[in-house]
């Protein structure tokens, strides 16, 4: 009986846990995310200029910003999605998925999709975050179907 009344309680914390509003982590300090993107691995940059918690679910953050490749920069809107959570002492792991669209501009624009993982260590004396590391690894599809390459991007 006991380890059935410890379980409800267990399940309702987490139930109703909220989750803390981490909009600004997307942001990454102004800087952008770089990385790669097609078969020969061209560089990527994509800047999230704005980040929002959507006030009806909590596990999703509204985005926009650009994306830069070559000479060719398009605006983007789209959401993060928090799928799983791991806190422990010393490191916290944040897993997602993103979908990001571009502003359709012809042949090189479409949408990003893939996942995300947000790993940290949190510093008990000065209660900030330490060295975090953001990595977004999918795909970008052109609107048209054309075109279709593996992207990888991480917080420098």
């Amino acid at each position: 009986m006991k380890k059935l009344l410890c379980l409800l309680i267990l399940t309702a914390n987490f139930a109703f846990a909220q989750m803390p509003n981490i909009a600004n982590v997307w942001l990454n300090q102004s800087a952008p995310y770089i990385g790669t993107i097609g078969n020969d691995n061209e560089v990527i940059r994509l800047k999230v200029e704005i980040s929002e918690q959507n006030k009806k679910n909590d596990q999703e953050y509204f985005v926009s910003g650009y994306s830069v490749v070559d000479n060719n920069t398009t605006k983007y809107e789209g959401k993060l999605t928090i799928t799983k959570y791991k806190d422990g002492k010393k490191k916290g792991v944040v897993y997602g998925d993103y979908e990001l669209a571009e502003e359709n501009k012809g042949k090189h624009s479409g949408v990003f999709k893939g996942k995300f993982i947000y790993t940290f260590k949190w510093n008990k004396k000065t209660e900030k975050v330490e060295n975090p590391y953001i990595e977004w690894i999918g795909n970008w599809k052109s609107y048209d179907g054309t075109l279709d390459f593996k992207t990888n991007l991480k917080n420098q």
